[in-house]
């Protein structure tokens, strides 16, 4: 199906249907969860900050990058073993490119939210 839709014979329902993304509910999901796991890196990372040998090794955005690229596989697999669906490649490669996406929002998201909350609350 989703051959079909690349080579414009197909519509956007069947590659929606073939993904299994059948209402705007599963994308709210996705972006709660992209939200848990960035939230999670990010207090992972604040703690690791703190140990001054991994601070002085690596930097703080290696250290996000890897610690999504270890927490998006795991909460993936194990979300699937949860609800006892098929493991399938695909959502291993989904998780990893995921992982990229959590890493973004855990190095920027914070810094984002801190400027904001700066230029909201009047410092005397």
């Amino acid at each position: 199906m989703l051959l079909n839709f690349l080579s414009g014979k197909g519509n956007k329902m069947e590659v929606l249907n073939a993904l299994e993304i059948e209402s705007i509910v599963d994308v709210t999901k996705l972006v709660a969860a992209i939200g848990v796991l960035a939230f999670i890196v990010s207090c992972i990372a604040e703690v690791l900050k703190h140990v001054k040998w991994l601070d002085a090794v690596l930097p703080t955005g290696i250290v996000v990058i890897i610690l999504s690229l270890v927490i998006c596989p795991v909460a993936i697999l194990g979300m699937l073993a949860y609800a006892g669906q098929p493991i399938t490649w695909f959502m291993v490669f989904a998780s990893f490119i995921a992982a990229f996406i959590v890493a973004l929002v855990a190095m920027d998201g914070w810094e984002r939210v801190t400027e904001l909350a700066g230029k909201l609350i009047k410092r005397e």
